[in-house]
């Protein structure tokens, strides 16, 4: 069965989209924590990270950076982090999430809420930016 990010790479799930190439997708976090946190994920579902070929990751790290540089001209913050978690979604994935201090990666803090038009605004604001 397909995973969700496949799902919605192949358009049957709507996303924010922020960026997408022939091998890449790039789209907000609908339960993000951040505003901003981009999801990287590969066409090809692979379900863990490290089984992806050299060229595959590699390939979405650069394709990664220019979604987070980006991100980090749209939404203030001192960096982007960057997470591999790899849990929640069999389908190799980097979390790209805008960050001021260490704690603001952690993935135990509540997750946040935005409406619909704001997460249109916040895509819009990165989509600008590329």
């Amino acid at each position: 069965m397909a995973s969700i990010f496949t799902k919605i790479i192949n358009g049957e799930i709507p996303s924010y989209k922020i960026a997408e190439d022939e091998k890449f997708y790039a789209f907000l976090d609908v339960f993000p924590i951040a505003k901003g946190h981009t999801l990287v994920v590969p066409k090809k579902e692979i379900d863990y990270i490290f089984d992806l070929d050299d060229e595959t990751i590699g390939g979405m790290h650069i394709f990664a950076k220019k979604v987070a540089i980006a991100i980090e001209k749209a939404i203030p913050c001192k960096r982007i982090g960057t997470a591999v978690v790899g849990l929640e979604v069999p389908h190799a994935h980097l979390h790209l999430v805008p960050v001021n201090n260490i704690s603001d990666l952690s993935f135990e803090h509540p997750k946040l809420k935005f409406t619909e038009e704001e997460f249109k605004e916040i895509q819009r604001s990165i989509v600008d930016k590329l």
